[in-house]
């Protein structure tokens, strides 16, 4: 069975079962700060248990895209991917939801799509289920069920550690859950959200949820008889033209070709989202991926540029089922490809000259040669080079200390980039407002601000895209910005809930500096048909009204970082 095929029979079988099909979610949580990336195919759908009116149904399945990082360095055996779908099928607000569902027909759901849908043998199946332990009773209404199934003749009972979930956070959700293993290996879990956490307990849940998750790959492999995910057609062309590129047999690095093409798959369908190499959050994950893999590739010899070539077999594998911005992710890729290989001999070079590793030499691997930590350890292992006691700590400090200056440097003293708050940076600031809203309307939704630098005398801002402007492109975003001036636009401003805020549409990159309350400005009438001009999460001042601003001038436009484009202006 194709990748193709699964996926279809999957979400083909629910929807017959009356569940509406939603599309993957975006590999970045909306709304959620608590996590850098969505990491399970509940994860978009987690608010709905306690406001199962807000959810999109009663019954919904999907095939999420995710990330997780928590296990990459078991990235390469049979099992660990740092990207992977996930399959799932959703039921919210349990009974009072018309159409809502819960234990007994989840578990037989997935009885009937492993066993009749996908025709694999009873045999090779069997369940567990929650013993209970000293806080919640056994999940007795599960094994009940579990018995009822002819064929299964294999169920084991587990401690809350393997089939019990919880978020453990104040008023999340939580419950036991069933699940499904093949040939021993763990397919699927249903998880029966029945319990709210609250104050250090877990009490029983008016409402109630289904949440199941199926790993996609190992399904995939299982189906086929495959002795790992590697082997699927998910990933097997990936490693095929990595060992075409790395042009000769390596018989003992089978791990780093399948490190290669799992790092170099992640890495593209992040920066297909707009989430660029960078030093922190989930900047920080790309490069990291992304440089892995190029060391990985260098250890087989292989010292050109190839990761391009190499991208063009994973597009392939997704045609008609997830969409790439193919220009925009490949010039990205090519250049921390470019950028890394520059001093990556040198780094190497310095690494391997020692017998014991410092903080200090960890750090300056790091800050002078662009080697991750994790790498640096990871190359220290396979060289036999010891790491000093308390290296590690010594690293933090060196790095914290690092982050600190380079915040003091660049954040300046007030909210917004301000460095000071006179009359005229209030108009600057202001006029970033209308200058943000002008490069989307011109350049695309996928611009977001980086960052902005504004005194008495100038705008300095940093914001995602690609290439150079043009000519024709700045003068329409000057135009534009001087448009909304002359028609002397009133700004207004609103607090609400963050959430609220991001739901309105309000543009908000640093949106999780401010809290749970938020001010929203917005530039041009409010109608709820017919949006502002500008509407942004913002703590800084601002003018009343744009007439006062004056005429606007881009006076530059300039490379700022990778991926980071800047424009200096004027108001004349």
């Amino acid at each position: 069975m194709t990748s193709n095929e699964l996926r279809k029979n999957f979400l083909d079988f629910f929807k017959e079962n009356d569940h509406s099909v939603s599309p993957s979610a975006s590999l970045i949580p909306e709304g959620d700060t608590s996590v850098l990336f969505n990491t399970a195919g509940m994860q978009p759908f987690k608010r709905f248990y306690l406001e199962p009116d807000l959810a999109p149904g009663a019954r919904v399945t999907t095939s999420q895209k995710c990330i997780r990082t928590g296990d990459i360095l078991e990235v390469g055996d049979n099992t660990h991917l740092t990207f992977f779908e996930m399959l799932g099928n959703f039921s919210f607000g349990y009974p009072a939801k018309q159409g809502s569902y819960f234990k007994k027909e989840a578990i037989e759901f997935a009885w009937k799509f492993l066993t009749e849908v996908l025709a694999v043998k009873p045999s090779r199946i069997y369940a567990t289920y929650f013993a209970g332990d000293e806080n919640i009773s056994e999940d007795s209404e599960s094994l009940a069920i579990l018995k009822t199934i002819k064929d299964l003749h294999k169920i084991v009972p587990q401690g809350a550690e393997d089939n019990f979930w919880s978020l453990g956070t104040e008023n999340s959700p939580g419950g036991p859950t069933v699940e499904f293993y093949i040939d021993n290996v763990e397919i699927w879990n249903l998880v029966f959200n029945e319990y709210i956490y609250q104050n250090g307990k877990y009490v029983p849940s008016q409402l109630k949820g289904v949440d199941t998750g199926m790993g996609f790959e190992r399904l995939l492999a299982s189906l086929n008889n495959f002795d790992n995910v590697y082997e699927t057609d998910l990933l097997s062309p990936i490693i095929s033209k990595i060992k075409e590129v790395a042009g000769s047999f390596h018989p003992f690095h089978e791990k780093d070709f399948r490190i290669i093409a799992d790092h170099l798959k992640a890495a593209l369908f992040l920066l297909n989202e707009g989430v660029l190499p960078a030093n922190k959050d989930q900047g920080y994950i790309v490069r990291r991926l992304i440089r892995r893999a190029i060391i990985k590739l260098n250890g087989l010899g292989v010292r050109e540029n190839v990761l391009k070539e190499i991208a063009q077999t994973v597009f392939t594998i997704y045609t008609g089922v997830y969409d790439f911005s193919i220009y925009t992710v490949l010039p990205e890729l090519e250049k921390e490809e470019v950028r890394f290989r520059v001093t990556l001999a040198s780094g190497l070079k310095l690494l391997q000259s020692k017998k014991v590793l410092t903080g200090q030499d960890l750090f300056d691997l790091y800050q002078s040669y662009g080697l991750p930590l994790e790498v640096s350890l990871e190359e220290a292992k396979n060289h036999h080079i010891n790491i000093e006691e308390n290296a590690l700590d010594s690293y933090n400090e060196l790095f914290k200390s690092h982050q600190e200056l380079s915040r003091t440097a660049s954040a300046g003293m007030f909210k917004g980039g301000l460095v000071g708050q006179s009359e005229q940076t209030t108009k600057y600031h202001t006029a970033t407002h209308l200058l943000l809203a002008a490069l989307r309307q011109v350049l695309g939704d996928g611009i977001h601000q980086k960052g902005a630098n504004i005194t008495d005398e100038r705008i300095r801002f940093d914001f995602s895209y690609a290439e150079k402007m043009t000519p024709e492109q700045i003068q329409q975003v000057e135009d534009l910005v001087n448009e909304k001036i002359k028609a002397d636009l009133q700004v207004s401003m609103q607090e609400m809930r963050l959430e609220d805020a991001q739901n309105c549409g309000a543009m908000g990159d640093f949106a999780t500096k401010y809290g749970e309350t938020v001010k929203v400005y917005s530039i041009g009438n409010y109608s709820t048909t017919e949006p502002p001009f500008s509407r942004e999460i913002c703590g800084g001042p601002h003018i009343t009204n744009t007439g006062i601003l004056g005429h606007f001038k881009i006076i530059k436009e300039e490379s700022s970082s990778a991926g980071v484009r800047r424009i200096k202006a004027i108001l004349e």
